[in-house]
């Protein structure tokens, strides 16, 4: 079985001139899960966004073609895509003569679905409509603008409260603070994230403070928000919970993580907010 320390994560890597699917690197999300106590059916659904921005391929012309593409890997994949494997593998792309973007567009499911071990689902936007994608925040009660002091930056789920007392609430809570690193490279990775809940009322200074103190924790973003989300249902115990968290990018490639146990099943914005 493939381990995160074969991967090419941290490592000098050639850039690839040729196509080579072979680049791609899946790491099972069963090894990462078992550290958050998440075994058999999982306690949500959803969704991991990839908003991929170095996108280029050559017509059968020779001429360079770009686009910008947004792959959505569902939450019960068997595998999540290492990032740096997923960059070189677009890379390995750009010499590569397609007829046209619906053949970019098969090539890149067929590829990422066979790594993910699930379809995976693909939209490219070409230049003619990039001005189509607006900038837009993820919608919420700013926890930022509580005058806090933060002195731990370790996680602590001891951090998050509720009021089981009073009746329950249903609130949409953001921040901007979230920051985690890279468990290999310790890169540092800074996201927005979106917490929709109902149920008892969480203490929202509680929240940040428990936010913030990943600010040292070295963890996967997908990983990063599922250990939020669980430690939010454990500690809370709210009736629904969705937690959305929008990553800067790095190397061309946002990640954002979108996970939540609602009944209603709507799925995320696909917002692209000012730090993306």
């Amino acid at each position: 079985m493939r381990t995160l320390q074969d991967s090419p994560l941290g490592k000098p890597s050639r850039i690839p001139t040729d196509y080579a699917p072979s680049l791609l690197y899946p790491i099972p999300r069963a090894t990462m899960r078992e550290g958050l106590s998440i075994r058999g059916t999982l306690p949500f659904y959803g969704l991991d966004i990839w908003n991929a921005y170095e996108l280029s391929w050559l017509n059968k012309r020779g001429k360079p073609q770009i686009a910008i593409a947004d792959m959505t890997v569902p939450a019960n994949s068997p595998c999540i895509l290492e990032s740096k494997s997923l960059k070189l593998y677009l890379q390995s792309l750009s010499q590569k003569q397609l007829t046209n973007t619906d053949a970019v567009l098969a090539l890149l499911q067929a590829d990422l679905s066979d790594a993910s071990g699930t379809p995976v689902t693909i939209r490219l936007t070409p230049p003619s409509a990039f001005s189509s994608i607006a900038l837009e925040e993820l919608g919420g009660l700013l926890l930022d603008r509580l005058d806090i002091e933060a002195t731990q930056y370790v996680p602590s789920a001891l951090f998050l409260k509720a009021d089981t007392s009073a009746p329950p609430v249903e609130e949409t809570l953001v921040s901007h603070l979230l920051k985690t690193n890279c468990p290999v490279t310790g890169q540092p990775d800074w996201a927005s994230i979106q917490i929709h809940y109902v149920g008892p009322a969480i203490n929202q200074e509680g929240l940040l403070k428990y936010l913030i103190s990943y600010r040292s924790e070295k963890i996967f973003h997908e990983q990063c928000v599922e250990r939020i989300f669980m430690d939010i249902l454990n500690a809370c115990r709210p009736e629904s919970l969705t937690v959305y968290a929008r990553y800067t990018r790095r190397g061309g490639i946002s990640i954002n993580p979108w996970r939540s146990n609602a009944s209603s099943g709507k799925r995320p914005l696909f917002v692209r907010n000012a730090r993306q």
